[in-house]
């Protein structure tokens, strides 16, 4: 089913937002350092936000991911009402908070591809 425009705005606005409150607002001591939010994906009936968060500079660890998230998680209360009251919306959606695995996945290939080990010569 087709993304619509709004879905993508307040996806968008809502990425915004917690980018802020990430330099800003947020004071857990889990959501330090360089946490980026990649991707925010709201369903189409506005309900759920699942909000994809990477660590930029590290290497990201199954326990770091997990306590990120957990930070997250604890801080949801405050983040939703945030959104609430800066988008002015009749219902702010729950949000789901996941790790952007992407990137990882993103070197796993290149490493598959390197292992090969074809050179311009085999192409021809």
């Amino acid at each position: 089913m087709a993304r619509g425009y709004r879905q993508d705005r307040i996806g968008e606005e809502i990425k915004k937002i917690i980018s802020d409150l990430l330099i800003r607002g947020l004071k857990d001591p889990r959501l330090e350092g360089m946490i980026s939010i990649t991707a925010v994906d709201v369903t189409s009936d506005y309900s759920y936000a699942t909000i994809y968060f990477t660590v930029l500079g590290t290497a990201s660890t199954d326990e770091k991911m997990a306590e990120i998230a957990e930070g997250f998680n604890s801080s949801s209360g405050f983040i939703r009402n945030r959104i609430g009251r800066e988008l002015k919306l009749k219902h702010t959606p729950e949000l789901i908070f996941k790790p952007d695995r992407s990137e990882e996945y993103g070197r796993h290939i290149d490493e598959l591809i390197d292992s090969l080990n074809i050179t311009a010569e085999d192409e021809e």
